[in-house]
């Protein structure tokens, strides 16, 4: 079987995760990094056995490769995935698709005029566990969609932010990079977002980006939404550290991130324990709730992720999360840091 020929353009945190599931993988085959810095390149090149170039059209020109997975620095993104796209590589661009929505707009133009295949690594869709949510969302055990409340809160170490300055300044920041996770799992799961209202605050670590937010939103089904989110807070409520999925996190699998509630019934995300009524008819809070809680065969989303992306190259699948699906999330986390500064209620356009 003829294996996949793959480049990670970005060895950063997320590249040398993605060397390692592309060389893992019995469908793929590494055979490039792009790395402008060449001390490190050299480093590479030992330790993977690979060409290791600084430039990306070098690269595809030399390489020719059946795709790129691009996991460089946010701001690098339009850049790299415009020469991609004008080369008619297929791609895997990690989530933001771009930190400016304008950038990201005309790259998704760009990549649908010219018929590119793309996709964006919001990873989180492949887990099994949101196929489960949503598979108990489309049965109607939750009845009509009400509520969601969730957190992202944790306390990311001084050293994350030494190792990438970039992190402290615009393009960086947890809005445009754990948010953006959290608003593709709202939709995912809820549906459409079209209104959002937020405040945000930078006191605790003073960089030139947040450290916290809370916000309010508003679905096109009618349901509404409220999220916290901070870098900043000790606190293991969040989607890395409640699923487990990461094994570099600590795990508190008796804790919550979603909870997702409807007219039926509550569902308690990822501890997937369903708290219901068992028809609407008999929805009542003096009622007591049906209990169930639901065990599931777990991978890793990452892993899902690049067997979407080979099939996408091989013509076998669609792209799980597309493009466009990349846009509306960053035109949602742009309408929140316009709503954080102005504090008030901003409409997305469709």
């Amino acid at each position: 079987m003829r294996q996949t020929r793959l480049v990670v353009i970005g060895p950063g945190l997320m590249g040398m995760k993605h060397i390692a599931l592309v060389r893992d993988n019995p469908r793929t085959e590494l055979v490039g990094i792009v790395q402008p810095d060449q001390v490190h390149a050299l480093e590479l090149e030992r330790d993977y056995g690979v060409r290791v170039l600084d430039d990306v059209s070098r690269c595809l020109e030399v390489l020719k490769p059946d795709g790129v997975i691009i996991a460089s620095p946010n701001g690098f993104h339009f850049d790299q995935a415009t020469t991609c796209a004008e080369a008619g590589v297929p791609m895997l661009i990690e989530k933001p698709i771009t930190d400016d929505v304008k950038q990201a707009q005309g790259l998704v133009d760009l990549i649908r005029r010219l018929g590119v295949k793309a996709m964006i690594g919001h990873h989180r869709a492949h887990s099994p566990l949101v196929h489960k949510a949503r598979q108990i969302i489309a049965e109607g055990r939750l009845g009509r969609l009400v509520t969601f409340q969730g957190s992202a809160v944790f306390r990311k170490p001084d050293a994350y932010f030494a190792a990438a300055p970039w992190r402290t300044q615009p393009g960086g920041g947890p809005i445009l990079i754990n948010l953006i996770h959290e608003i593709g799992m709202m939709r995912t799961l809820f549906g459409e977002i079209d209104a959002v209202q937020a405040q945000t605050s930078s006191r605790v670590r003073g960089h030139a980006v947040e450290d916290t937010a809370a916000m309010t939103l508003s679905f096109a089904n009618g349901a509404l939404g409220v999220f916290i989110l901070s870098d900043a807070g000790a606190s293991a409520q969040s989607w890395e550290q409640t699923t487990g999925e990461n094994p570099i996190y600590f795990k508190a699998p008796d804790q919550s991130c979603y909870t997702l509630t409807g007219t039926r019934g509550t569902l308690h995300f990822p501890t997937m324990k369903l708290d219901s009524f068992p028809s609407e008819s008999q929805a009542s809070w003096t009622s007591p709730f049906d209990t169930e809680a639901f065990a599931l065969k777990r991978h890793d989303p990452l892993q899902a992720q690049l067997e979407n992306f080979v099939d996408v190259i091989e013509g076998k699948a669609d792209p799980l999360v597309t493009p466009e699906d990349g846009l509306r999330n960053l035109q949602i986390i742009d309408a929140i840091r316009r709503s954080g500064l102005t504090r008030r209620t901003v409409s997305i356009g469709t």
